[in-house]
């Protein structure tokens, strides 16, 4: 079967790069809107983009009254985000966070969220988490008839949890199972290969 894009809506074709795309690891992102109300997230289009400039992309949509989401909003506004990156242990908050709450309302006050500053001058990050990357906004991306903004930010430090941290060879060792989409549903990375 070949499938012609040009003949599927938008919400199709999501639908069936999101299927086939996997896994897509989740951007667990934390911003703050301009009267300091904390708003937390997730997006799965999201994937590292480069080592020099440190920087990721992440596609973040609209809200159902085509208003931008609080999260691209918020980063338009500050330019700073804390993209956390969640195991098992997260999930269900996690997945809870993503219901469309209203601009003034946190989802971190909402479902009861701990978190912690790590990095001053940057959103805090979700207590516990195995790591977490400071962000600043790079560039955003118009992509045209799109109401899905990719958006560019640089990496300027990177948390990592110390239960999840080692050094081998005096090399960095982060381990953990990390969260992704697998389609529809979730899937814990982490189990390695042999090729």
């Amino acid at each position: 079967m070949l499938i012609d894009y040009n003949t599927q809506k938008p919400n199709d074709i999501y639908h069936l790069m999101g299927q086939t795309i996997i896994p897509r690891p989740i951007a667990w992102i934390v911003t703050q809107n301009k009267d300091g109300v904390l708003n937390l997230a997730p997006f799965s289009y999201f994937i590292p983009l480069s080592s020099s400039p440190a920087s990721l992309i992440v596609s973040i949509g609209h809200k159902s009254d085509n208003t931008p989401k609080d999260t691209l909003q918020n980063l338009r506004d500050t330019k700073k985000c804390t993209i956390c990156i969640c195991d098992e242990s997260f999930l269900a908050d996690m997945n809870s966070s993503a219901i469309q709450y209203d601009k003034d309302i946190s989802e971190i006050d909402e479902l009861n969220i701990k978190t912690k500053i790590i990095e001053q001058n940057f959103p805090p990050i979700v207590q516990h988490i195995p790591s977490a990357f400071f962000c600043t906004f790079m560039q955003e991306i118009d992509l045209e008839h799109s109401l899905t903004k990719p958006i560019v930010l640089e990496v300027k430090s990177q948390y990592i949890n110390k239960n999840n941290l080692k050094i081998e060879n005096n090399r960095v060792k982060i381990n953990f199972n990390a969260i992704a989409r697998l389609g529809q549903s979730y899937a814990k990375i982490g189990e390695k290969l042999e090729v």
